[in-house]
């Protein structure tokens, strides 16, 4: 079975309501449906295809073509509330003090009909003890995250050598200079099993 991008996901990522934001697909070198899906949607969405190299591949590619300040992904079956974007903008503008933060939120299990199936609540800790957290359990969802570019710039990318934890090494990197605060709403649709875009 192969997995392709959901309309789900497109749909969940052009509701937003902060409307000061872009859409980038990158097709990690499928060969399914993925470019017709993201095609239908015109100029709504960038669409860039590359040779398969891999989630973290893909992702690099992705940051090296975007052109906003702060920089949120979705895997291929999963989605965003509508408030996502905007929820993690207006604590960011609320308080100015918060400079060198990467915002992540609690997030939602759905199934292939995305249909709620329960809650995900991360357990409230320290900044602080975010490394730690990240050797000893699994603390956030990168796809709750909202991550600014400049990290990137001050950290490096997601590590090609490693393409079942580059997202956790590159969050225990960017901690050493940048401050993880966990926010209490749940901003994300994660599917359970990731098979809404088999075929």
């Amino acid at each position: 079975m192969v997995k392709i991008i959901s309309k789900e996901l497109l749909n969940s990522a052009l509701a937003q309501i902060y409307e000061d934001y872009e859409i980038i697909v990158i097709n990690d070198g499928s060969t399914d449906k993925t470019e017709e899906i993201a095609m239908s949607y015109g100029e709504k969405i960038r669409y860039f295809k590359k040779e398969n190299g891999g989630q973290s591949s893909a992702l690099n590619y992705g940051i090296h073509k975007m052109k906003g300040e702060y920089f949120s992904w979705l895997s291929h079956d999963d989605e965003y509330f509508p408030n996502k974007i905007e929820c993690q903008i207006s604590l960011l503008k609320q308080n100015d003090k918060l400079i060198h933060v990467i915002l992540y939120s609690n997030f939602e299990l759905i199934n292939h009909c995305s249909r709620k199936i329960r809650d995900v609540i991360i357990p409230s800790f320290d900044p602080s003890l975010f490394r730690l957290m990240l050797l000893i359990s699994s603390p956030i969802n990168g796809c709750t995250a909202l991550i600014p570019k400049k990290a990137f710039e001050d950290i490096g990318l997601f590590n090609l050598h490693r393409p079942h934890t580059s997202d956790y090494e590159l969050f225990f990197n960017m901690a050493s200079k940048y401050t993880f605060i966990h926010m209490p709403q749940i901003l994300v649709k994660q599917d359970l099993i990731g098979n809404r875009g088999q075929m």
